[in-house]
């Protein structure tokens, strides 16, 4: 069973955290992403794979996913 299976359907889906500004949507795709890449040997995850993983975790359409990857990419990038 999924880390985030249990709350499959939550109101604060697109709540940022206190905590580091993340909202659980977020959350999950990092989770995912960070686990595909250990199965492939720190390899980049093929986006397609990545959404099937989210998805079995959070209702997430493909757009949601681009725009979360997108903002975490923007995030990365800008020092500081």
């Amino acid at each position: 069973m999924s880390l985030f299976r249990s709350m499959k359907t939550h109101e604060f889906d697109n709540t940022p955290d206190i905590r580091d500004g993340l909202s659980r949507k977020e959350r999950i795709v990092l989770h995912c992403l960070n686990q595909i890449q250990k199965e492939r040997d720190g390899r980049n995850a093929p986006t397609a794979m990545l959404y099937g993983r989210v998805v079995e975790s959070v209702d997430l359409s493909e757009q949601e996913l681009q725009a979360i990857l997108q903002k975490l990419s923007n995030c990365n990038s800008n020092p500081g």
